[in-house]
């Protein structure tokens, strides 16, 4: 038997031929006529006036707090339960973490801790020069509520939909729903570039000054001229051409992910301890990655169920490890974190892949079933 993966690439014959265009056209660089496509393409799909292709959601994000002017002494509000490259870039313009817990309806940044975080900070004339919201294993944050506290203390939304491409908040896209939205295409997200991702933002402006600052910021003239720092955060053509025909199948990876975590809640739902990340009723997920809790009355922890399905060849992981109890942050402040770590005390990704076969998420299933209390 082959071994599953827990969300490897998904690409056939249209992500082949579109890669040779780009590669017969001699584009063979971080522009091309691939890349303006992808870029309007996206931008259609999300409904956005424009996009910006770049070398990952990473640097998209880093961008992100450069365009808010975000920098040394500032604060940026983290939610602490996703992965580290969401503070990473706090890290990258001088500004301080600051985590604040997840609620258990959807596992994203908690509404009412963040206004109590805001309030109090009001209070003390300490806000944060941004807030960042994370769309955690494909599932829309409750913007509605987030929305509404940033705006009460005018402080700028970042919106991290690295994991949400093809979501839904009340119909409208994932990534749109703050002043700057952020996307990944890495080689395990619903569709890939292999690396990159993308930029949106409220304010048209800031993407063009996004797409300048990703080419290096420099200005229109025949010397190299630059009166700002840049970066080189541009997509190649040659990915950009693979994101064109991954995105076209967007919609039907989404059918499979939501064919394969029905599949989990059938064959796992029952077994005690077991459950499962919540769906919130606001919107509808891209259902990038199942995810499962086992409680102690399954007799199993994370742990040792990953490395029992390691043992019949199956990658799985653990939830993401909070972000405040990762040492390279220690120290950094955090507002409740008990959501958070129950999830992760408790929470195991399953393979999810949109090639899967139901007989592979049928093996998938069998193996944890072995571990089940008898």
């Amino acid at each position: 038997m082959s071994r599953i993966y827990l969300s490897p690439p998904d690409v056939g014959a249209d992500e082949r031929a579109m890669l040779l265009d780009a590669f017969d056209s001699n584009w063979i660089a971080p522009l091309g006529p691939h890349v303006a496509a992808f870029e309007a393409e996206f931008a259609q799909f999300v409904g956005t006036e424009d996009a910006v292709a770049l070398a990952s959601g990473t640097a998209g994000l880093h961008l992100a707090l450069v365009l808010l002017e975000v920098g040394t002494g500032d604060d940026v509000i983290v939610p602490t339960l996703t992965f580290a490259s969401s503070a990473y870039v706090a890290a990258y313009v001088g500004a301080r973490r600051c985590f604040v817990d997840s609620d258990e309806a959807t596992w994203n940044l908690d509404p009412d801790l963040l206004e109590e975080e805001l309030t109090e900070r009001s209070t003390q004339g300490r806000l944060p020069a941004a807030v960042m919201a994370v769309d955690l294993y494909g599932q829309c944050a409750d913007y509605d509520r987030i929305r509404a506290a940033c705006a009460q203390y005018e402080v700028p939304l970042v919106e991290d939909a690295a994991e949400a491409l093809g979501a839904t908040y009340r119909g409208a896209a994932a990534g749109t729903l703050g002043a700057i939205g952020v996307y990944s295409f890495n080689g395990n997200k619903i569709i890939t570039t292999s690396g990159g991702g993308m930029l949106v933002a409220e304010n048209p402006k800031a993407a063009t000054q996004a797409r300048n600052l990703a080419a290096q910021a420099r200005e229109p003239a025949l010397h190299y001229e630059h009166t700002q720092i840049g970066y080189s955060y541009r997509l190649s053509n040659l990915l950009a051409a693979v994101g064109r025909a991954q995105l076209q199948s967007l919609p039907a990876k989404i059918d499979a992910r939501r064919a394969i975590k029905a599949r989990y809640h059938d064959g796992l739902g029952a077994l005690p301890g077991v459950g499962f990340h919540p769906t919130a009723e606001f919107g509808e997920p891209n259902h990038w990655l199942t995810v499962a809790t086992f409680g102690p009355e399954f007799g199993a922890t994370p742990s040792e169920i990953c490395a029992h399905l390691e043992h019949h060849d199956i990658e799985a992981r653990p939830a993401w490890k909070p972000l405040h109890l990762q040492p390279v942050f220690a120290g950094a402040p955090v507002r409740g974190g008990r959501v958070a770590e129950e999830i992760f005390s408790g929470g195991v990704c399953l393979p999810s892949g949109s090639a899967m076969s139901g007989d592979d998420v049928d093996r998938v299933i069998a193996a944890v079933r072995e571990l089940a209390p008898t």
